[in-house]
């Protein structure tokens, strides 16, 4: 395994230290988390416009629709509620066009994208793409 240099708050440690995988994916998800604040300090959701917010993980793909000024979920859905089971970029797809349907039945036509410090690529996309094809504006 390569060697790597560990930066700490800014820091650079001039020895080297060895990472193993389970401190690498401890340092990608600590750089989604950042990320993460980056975006949530830009979006806000109101009643007029709620966020859509998007969590993924390896086995699942979760949505939500939040009033941030109530802190309430309006509309959610999950990667097992969609009928198709096929890749999980088709599944995205779907999952994008059931939650603009839930959204729609709860009059809400518009929001603002929170893609969670993920990049917008992939799956993220791929429900970005169903939720506007089911009727939601960004």
């Amino acid at each position: 395994m390569p060697q790597m240099k560990l930066v700490i708050r800014g820091i650079r440690t001039n020895s080297q230290i060895r990472i193993n995988y389970m401190d690498k994916n401890k340092i990608k998800q600590g750089k989604r988390i950042r990320r993460k604040g980056r975006v949530r300090a830009k979006v806000n959701g109101t009643a007029a416009c709620p966020r859509l917010s998007v969590f993924r993980s390896n086995r699942g793909f979760y949505v939500q629709i939040i009033n941030d000024q109530i802190g309430k979920t309006v509309v959610s859905a999950s990667a097992g509620e969609v009928k198709i089971k096929d890749k999980k970029v088709a599944v995205s797809l779907e999952l994008g066009k059931l939650i603009a349907q839930k959204a729609v039945k709860k009059g809400i036509s518009k929001v603002v994208f929170d893609r969670n410090g993920y990049k917008y690529h992939g799956r993220v996309k791929a429900l970005a793409e169903g939720a506007r094809a089911g009727g939601l504006q960004f």
